[in-house]
C-alpha cells in the first residue's frame, strides 16, 4: 500500500506507521529502512515507528506485566493447549492508537469529538476479505484498498516484484509461536545468531513467565516455541509431511499452517493466528 500510494496508484497517504514489537528480524528492519530512503522520502510520506517495548526482554523481566505470547503448552496431566494470545494487541494495536490519537492532537484520556477521525488503511487482499472488518473505535476508520483494487496476494507479489521489492520479507516476531517449519528452517539455515536468540528464548520460557517463577507462583505446565511441544533446538523442523508437501500446492489448506506457519505475517488488525487459550496465562497458580 505504501508503494500504491506513493507511486499515485492510491492516493497519498499523511502518514505509514510501523509498530515494532522490538523483536524482527534483521531483515525486516533492514527492508524498512530501504523502503523509507527509496519509496517513501522520495514521496514525501513520513514512517513513524512506534513501539510498547521489546516484547523479548518484557517476557523475560519479572518486573513487567507480560503480555502473552500464543505459547504451546503441556499441563502437567498431559494436556495440551495454548495461551491466549494478547501480544497484538499490546505492541502492536495500543502504540498505534496512541500514534493515532497524539496525530489527531487529542492524546488519551482527552475525549475525541465524534467529527474528529482518521481513515486508516489495512493491508487485507482479496484472498482473505473475510478479515476486512470495522475499527473498533471511533477516531479511527479503516479502509481496505487492496479488497478496493480486487488486488490478490499474487497481485501484490507481482507489483512488488515489478518494482524491484521481491525480496519483501515477512513481518513477524523472531520467535513467533505461529513459524511454520519452513520459517524456523530459514531462521536456523540463514542466521546462526537468531537460532541461537529463539532457541535460548524458548528455553528461558520452559517453566512459565518470568513473573510468576519470581512470585514463587506453582506451574500449570510447560511452554514451547514449536507447535511439536518439544524444544526448539530438537524439535522436528526439517520433516515434511505428505500432508504438509501437498499443503504447499494448495491441496489441503487445512495443513499448509504445519509447513508455512502464518503466510501473512503479523498485522495488528489481520492476525491469522486466532486460537483458543486453553488457560490463562502459562506458568501462574491455578
Amino acid at each position: 500500500m505504501l508503494a500504491l500510494s506513493a507511486n499515485g496508484v492510491l492516493p497519498k497517504v499523511d502518514y505509514a506507521i510501523f509498530a515494532d514489537t522490538g523483536w524482527e528480524p534483521r531483515t525486516v528492519y533492514a527492508h524498512l529502512d530501504r523502503l523509507e530512503r527509496e519509496v517513501a522520502a522520495p514521496a514525501g510520506i513520513p514512517i513513524l515507528r512506534v513501539s510498547a517495548g521489546n516484547i523479548r526482554n518484557d517476557a523475560l523481566n519479572p518486573e513487567r506485566r507480560f503480555a502473552s505470547m500464543p505459547l504451546y503448552i503441556r499441563n502437567p496431566d498431559g494436556k495440551e493447549g495454548m495461551t491466549r494470545r494478547q501480544c497484538t494487541g499490546e505492541y502492536k494495536i495500543k502504540p498505534i492508537k496512541k500514534k493515532v490519537r497524539e496525530l489527531l492532537e487529542y492524546p488519551y484520556p482527552q475525549r475525541i469529538p465524534k467529527d474528529v477521525f482518521v481513515e486508516q488503511w489495512v493491508g487485507i487482499s482479496t484472498d482473505e476479505f473475510h478479515r476486512a472488518k470495522d475499527s473498533d473505535v471511533k477516531y479511527m476508520r479503516n479502509r481496505h484498498p487492496l479488497i478496493d483494487l480486487d488486488w490478490s496476494r499474487a497481485d501484490c507479489v507481482r507489483y512488488l516484484t515489478s518494482l524491484g521489492l521481491a525480496d519483501t520479507p515477512k513481518s513477524s516476531c523472531l520467535g513467533c509461536p505461529f513459524h511454520g517449519n519452513a520459517q524456523w528452517r530459514h531462521i536456523r539455515d540463514t542466521s546462526a545468531v537468531e537460532w541461537r536468540d529463539v532457541v535460548e528464548f524458548d528455553a528461558a520460557i520452559r517453566k512459565g513467565n518470568a513473573r510468576a517463577n519470581a512470585e514463587g507462583n506453582m506451574l500449570l505446565g510447560e511452554a514451547y516455541l514449536h507447535r511439536s511441544r518439544i524444544p526448539l533446538d530438537q524439535a522436528p523442523i526439517d520433516h515434511v509431511t505428505a500432508a504438509e508437501q501437498a499443503a504447499l500446492q494448495d491441496e489441503l489448506a487445512d495443513e499448509q499452517d504445519a509447513e508455512l506457519g502464518v503466510l501473512n505475517g503479523c498485522s495488528p488488525w489481520a492476525c491469522r493466528g486466532e486460537v483458543e487459550a486453553a488457560q490463562g496465562d502459562f506458568g501462574l497458580a491455578a
